[in-house]
C-alpha cells in the first residue's frame, strides 16, 4: 500500500527538480571565448562601473538579474575619408582602425558610452584627429616623405583620445592615399625631374673622376718620359747597338755585318737570309 506522506515527499522533490531544471538558464551563464560580461542586477543599481566583469566560462547569477555580453578581442574598423591638406586640397584616405575595449573598464564603457561606442567614439575620434593631423601638411608630403610621420602622428593623438573613452588602440594603418589627379601628374613629374638631375649629377661626378685619372696616368707617363730621358745618353746608345750587332752576329742566319758604317759609327746590317 502506497504511503501517503512519501508519496507526497516525491511528489514535492519532484516539484523542486523540474522547478530547477526549468529556471537553470536564468541562474547560470556562459560566456564565449573572447568575450566578458556584465551583470545587470536589476534590483541593485543596474551596472556598477567599478566592478571586475565576468571572464570567460560558466558563472552563477541571480535569476532576477540579467549579463550584458561584450566582444573584449581586437577589432578592426575601416574607415574612407575625404579631409583637407594646408592648401586646402582634398584628400582622400583607407583608414584601418585595430582597438578593443579596456577589460577593467568594461563597465564604465557600458555606463558612459554603450555597446555603440565604435559608431559613437571610434568614428567620429578618426575623423576628427585626421583632419587635424592631415591639414598640416603639404598633399605631396602626404604621399611620399612625410607618409610614416603621419601616421604616426595620427596614431598617437588616437591612441590618447580613444584611452579617455576606455578604448585601447593597437594600430593604425593608412591603406591608400588619393590626390587630386592634376596633383599626382604635377608630383610625377617634379619626382621623374629630381631622378634626372640626380642622374646628371652622376654622370658629371664620373665624368669628372675619369678627366682625373687620365690627368694622373699622363702626369705619370711624362714624369717616366723625363726620368728616362735624363738617363739616356748617346754613348748609351751607342753601347745597346753593339750589343744588339753582336747579338745578330752569334745567330745562325745569314747576313753581312759592316762594322763602323753607320753615322755614329755603329755597324750597319746589309741583309739577312
Amino acid at each position: 500500500m502506497n504511503n501517503p506522506a512519501r508519496m507526497r515527499l516525491i511528489a514535492i522533490g519532484s516539484g523542486i527538480f523540474i522547478a530547477f531544471l526549468i529556471s537553470w538558464s536564468s541562474i547560470t551563464v556562459t560566456i564565449p571565448s573572447g568575450h566578458a560580461g556584465l551583470i545587470f542586477r536589476t534590483f541593485g543599481g543596474g551596472i556598477d562601473a567599478t566592478e571586475i566583469p565576468m571572464g570567460q566560462g560558466f558563472h552563477f547569477k541571480a535569476p532576477w538579474d540579467r549579463i550584458v555580453v561584450y566582444e573584449v578581442r581586437q577589432n578592426e574598423s575601416q574607415q574612407k575619408l575625404s579631409v583637407l591638406s594646408s592648401n586646402l586640397l582634398k584628400i582622400e584616405l583607407d583608414m584601418t582602425v585595430f582597438h578593443q575595449p579596456v577589460f577593467s573598464d568594461l563597465g564604465a564603457l557600458e555606463v558612459e558610452r554603450g555597446r555603440g561606442y565604435e559608431e559613437n567614439v571610434i568614428v567620429p575620434s578618426v575623423r576628427s584627429v585626421s583632419r587635424e593631423v592631415i591639414a598640416k601638411y603639404l598633399p605631396e608630403e602626404i604621399n611620399t616623405s612625410k607618409r610614416e610621420q603621419i601616421q604616426d602622428e595620427i596614431q598617437d593623438r588616437l591612441r590618447e583620445k580613444l584611452a579617455a573613452n576606455f578604448i585601447q588602440l593597437n594600430d593604425v594603418l593608412i591603406r591608400n592615399i588619393r590626390l587630386p589627379q592634376t596633383l599626382e601628374a604635377a608630383i610625377e613629374r617634379k619626382l621623374q625631374q629630381e631622378q634626372e638631375s640626380l642622374e646628371y649629377e652622376f654622370r658629371l661626378e664620373k665624368e669628372s673622376k675619369e678627366a682625373q685619372r687620365k690627368r694622373i696616368e699622363a702626369e705619370g707617363i711624362r714624369d717616366f718620359q723625363d726620368i728616362v730621358s735624363e738617363g739616356i745618353s748617346d754613348e748609351l746608345l751607342r753601347w745597346k747597338g753593339i750589343e744588339a750587332t753582336q747579338n745578330l752576329a752569334e745567330s745562325p742566319n745569314t747576313k753581312v755585318v759592316v762594322v763602323g758604317g753607320g753615322d755614329d759609327g755603329l755597324p750597319i746590317i746589309l741583309g739577312n737570309n
